[in-house]
């Protein structure tokens, strides 16, 4: 548990030291990306990211397994 943890902890600080760029990235407005603006409402349902997400997330944790 405690290598897990430092593990996520240098994920984080590599992504916060890389944050500028990985804005730039079109990630929130991908196909699949739902937004309805409404008076006085607001829903975003990020479908797509979230797919694409996962399957990175699944892709990486398959290597880091073996």
């Amino acid at each position: 548990m405690q290598k897990t943890l430092i593990y996520l902890g240098l994920v984080l600080v590599v992504v916060g030291l890389l944050w500028p760029w990985l804005g730039r990235l079109p990630l929130g407005r991908l196909p699949g990306d739902f937004q309805i603006d409404r008076p006085g409402f607001r829903l975003y349902i990020p479908l797509g990211t979230m797919l694409l997400i996962s399957a990175v997330l699944s892709l990486l944790a398959s290597i880091f397994r073996k």
